[in-house]
């Protein structure tokens, strides 16, 4: 009878490798996991989960990561059996997978719904318990049928308290080495200690070492309550400022961010003034906060001091001390660290006002909470009175935070997934200023049993098939629509960009507001600068009035205005790069002119670049000054579009563009899994992405590549991408254009690479209707832009403030090619075996 380990068993010799041949028990009741690192053909890492009494397992050429904007491209192999969950040793040479393997984690997984119906549908939602991985994560397949060879799938860290930015922590380049050789070396310690010293429990005792060069912080979890035993707890204020460690050595001092930047020279005053602290040696923890008038911390003031813009000089507020003269002290409970802290800074006359502790409070964590949401602050930080500092996010702090609340109509409601009752989470909404329900977000918190059946059972009564939000597009959600009549209060930690609660918790219906008087709180605040330009930027505008978009009611006053407002951000992406114009002389509903060559009519702020550029055809033209496109959209120019390189080479282009392009059929979400994909598969090269909307129907991709390779060599190289890309997943991308190839598919647009051809700049308007903006995102923004003209010329103006700094590290981000084509096509050749 066939087994499921038959294709692992025929790949290997196993009179030679040392791999196991089968076997291996399950735990009842668990489920196990291992994540081994191997040094085969490339270095990559083995995901395997236990289920049905063998391993799933899936090669993840990059190892996993922590942050939820990463998405792991994890390529399904063989299954394998459970005894290699404990293998570590070297595949010898010439064998299936040679080369070296160690087990990296190791530990339980834990679905959250079906395994057998998410794996059978390609989505696994679980959560894992390792030494080094821990909370949610989701796997999903790219394909759309089961069993087929080597499916490519998608492995993405979700958004909890275990989640970080691949900024702060790198998980695979901090934590390179084994779990298994680790608890090895334990074992073996403990076999060698005297018989009377095992299974005993010893008070924690301090370690005489040396001042360690690093140290990673204690982290705290997010909690939506306080612990039932809030006696064993000690609260402080949480400080809205930066988390900063100092590392004293004698009389050298440094101060640390939590990101292991050294902020020493942004900080003199405090580095002083921490020199006074009487210790030799010490590593000190807290935060760095300046203060307002009413004496509480105010970020903004802080950034204004690093900034130099403000007179408010930082205060340094310690709240932990983890090493002093000589001792470790990060194995001692909270209490005793504590305790050693205050004496130091009692013992320290010198310090002055800008080093303080930061106090504890014991007490009713509720009331607490309350206070401090009454005086402006963020919230409170627990801390376990017994428990020893550990680096990274732990139960042994939390965090309670202030939030915001207000009534919510509830509009839907979503079922229930994995042993949740009733209902998974109701759908949101607020009246506009016309009456109209506007969608607001998600809430799947806060419930009790008793709240699922009893609100389950009121809904069920309204249910309706009319969807009452006027804006159904920006529901990702299979919803059952209810008539808008309920009303929930419902408190949260803010708004997103897009209109939408963040970190909602339900609090209970409330039936003394009608919900048809439901309409978003707002807060009074200051008035911010705008950016406000004078009208017309001394260029005479004929026919301002002329109604260029019929659908906004958009004039040509108002696009002349909007080129003079966007110019500082545009000439970014414009400067020295050949530019083709798009005129419409009639508005988005009139014939359009592309125009590549400055006709008889000269344009201020417009050049003709050298004809010996392109000598068989008149000079093309750049936008050279800001000036220039204010000139331009007098003369009813809509979009600018640009070349791949720049004048001063302009044989060897300096960017690849994929434009996703997507046919007949395709619903966003497709788009937006579709650019992840691409991403995945273009950092597996080596190559670095950046995102922006298209203002039209898609998405563009642009890559920053050194200028060593001709145009056909780069136009060939991202065909290859391309069709690689519609080989591997042939449901989601096709590599011909035309409607009728792309039906139901995307085209990935890589003609845009070739000589000549162009794509529309960043912040260009499009002549179309709506007239949607070109928009550089960041790629945690992606979910949730809600299409490829999310912007347009009515909406953007809240938008320059973010400007191009999702592009930040755009040109240091370029390298050559020439990796990457080699990586691309030993893919090819290696697709018989995966990445073994």
């Amino acid at each position: 009878m066939p087994s499921s380990l038959d294709k692992y068993q025929a790949k290997r010799n196993f009179a030679k490798t040392p791999e196991p041949a089968d076997g291996g028990e399950s735990v009842a009741g668990q489920l196990q996991f291992v994540i081994q690192k191997h040094w085969a053909s490339h270095l990559h890492y083995d995901l395997r989960l236990e289920l049905d009494g063998v391993m799933k397992s899936w090669a993840v050429p990059k190892g996993p990561s922590l942050d939820p904007s990463h998405k792991r491209m994890a390529v399904q192999v063989e299954d394998h059996p459970i005894s290699y969950n404990r293998f570590e040793g070297q595949i010898p040479a010439g064998h299936y997978g040679a080369g070296k393997v160690i087990v990296w984690d190791k530990g339980l997984w834990l679905p959250l719904a079906d395994p057998h119906e998410g794996y059978r549908k390609g989505k696994l939602h679980f959560e894992l318990q390792g030494h080094k991985l821990g909370g949610r994560w989701t796997l999903v397949r790219m394909k759309g049928k089961e069993g087929e060879r080597q499916p490519p799938w998608l492995w993405i860290k979700e958004a909890d308290d275990f989640a970080r930015p691949a900024g702060e922590l790198d998980i695979v380049s901090a934590r390179p080495d084994s779990v298994a050789s680790v608890q090895r070396a334990a074992v073996a310690q403990l076999a060698a200690a005297p018989a009377a010293q095992r299974g005993t429990t010893r008070k924690a005792k301090t370690r005489a070492s040396a001042l360690p060069t690093t140290m990673a912080p204690q982290l705290a979890v997010l909690a939506d309550a306080p612990p039932p035993n809030p006696q064993d707890w000690a609260w402080e204020l949480k400080l809205d400022g930066y988390r900063m460690a100092a590392r004293k050595q004698g009389r050298k001092l440094a101060l640390w961010t939590r990101n292991g930047k050294d902020w020493t020279a942004k900080m003199p005053a405090l580095a002083a003034a921490l020199q006074h602290v009487q210790l030799n040696d010490a590593w000190l923890d807290g935060e760095v906060v300046a203060l307002n008038d009413k004496g509480l911390p105010d970020f903004q003031r802080l950034q204004n001091a690093f900034d130099g813009e403000g007179t408010t000089d930082p205060v340094y507020y310690l709240f932990d001390l983890m090493f002093a003269n000589g001792q470790d002290l990060r194995a001692q409970p909270w209490q005793a660290r504590r305790q050693a802290l205050r004496a130091a800074l009692d013992a320290s006359p010198g310090l002055g006002n800008s080093v303080r502790i930061s106090e504890a409070f014991a007490g009713d964590p509720a009331q607490l909470l309350a206070s401090a949401c009454a005086l402006g602050m963020e919230g409170i930080v627990g801390k376990r009175k017994d428990a020893a500092y550990r680096e990274g996010r732990t139960a042994d702090w939390i965090k309670l935070k202030c939030g915001q609340r207000q009534e919510f109509v509830i509009g839907g409601y979503t079922r229930p997934q994995g042993t949740r009752t009733g209902l998974g989470s109701l759908l949101l909404g607020m009246h506009d200023s016309g009456g109209q329900l506007v969608y607001a977000g998600n809430v799947g918190t806060g419930f009790t049993e008793a709240s699922l059946r009893a609100l389950t059972a009121q809904l069920q009564k309204i249910k309706t098939r009319t969807c009452p939000f006027v804006d159904p597009k920006r529901i990702d959600y299979a919803a059952i629509w209810v008539r808008p009549e309920l009303v929930a209060e419902i408190a949260f930690a803010g708004w997103t960009g897009q209109g939408r609660v963040r970190h909602a918790v339900f609090h209970g219906l409330r039936g003394d507001k009608p919900a048809n008087q439901i309409t978003r709180e707002r807060t009074t605040t200051m008035p911010v600068c705008k950016i406000t330009p004078s009208a017309t930027g001394g260029i005479e505008v004929s026919h301002g009035e002329r109604i260029m978009d019929a659908s906004t009611g958009v004039t040509k006053l108002d696009v002349v205005r909007y080129y003079e407002q966007v110019a500082p951000l545009m000439m970014e992406h414009l400067q020295d790069r050949p530019t083709s114009l798009v005129r419409t002389p009639d508005g988005v509903g009139g014939e359009h002119f592309f125009q590549k060559h400055l006709q008889a009519r000269a344009m201020a702020g417009i050049v003709q670049l050298p004809p010996s550029l392109d000598p068989e055809h008149p000079p093309l033209l750049a936008i050279a000054q800001s000036e220039g496109l204010v000139q331009a959209a007098q003369f009813n120019v809509l979009e600018f579009h640009t070349w791949n390189a720049r004048r001063d080479k302009i044989l060897r282009p300096d960017r690849m563009t994929f434009d996703l392009d997507p046919g007949e059929g395709v619903a966003w979400p497709a788009v937006q899994e579709a650019a992840e994909l691409v991403r995945v598969l273009l950092q597996e090269l080596g190559l670095e992405p950046f995102l922006k909307t298209s203002g039209g129907k898609g998405l563009h991709l642009v890559v920053p590549i050194q200028r060593r390779h001709d145009w056909d060599t780069v136009k060939g190289f991202s065909k290859a991408i391309v069709q690689h890309l519609a080989a591997t997943v042939p449901q989601r991308f096709v590599a011909k254009s035309g409607p009728q190839n792309r039906k139901g598919k995307i085209f990935v647009d890589y003609l845009r690479n070739g000589w000549g051809a162009t794509t529309v700049s960043a912040w260009s308007l499009r002549a179309r209707p709506g007239m949607g903006v070109s928009v550089p995102i960041g790629w945690s923004e992606l979910d949730q832009v809600s299409s490829g003209a999310h912007w347009g010329i009515e909406s953007i103006e809240a938008r320059f403030r973010k400007g191009n700094a999702p592009w930040d590290g755009y040109a240091q981000a370029a390298v050559s090619i020439t990796a990457a084509m080699k990586r691309l096509a030993d893919a090819g050749s290696s697709s018989g075996d995966g990445w073994a």
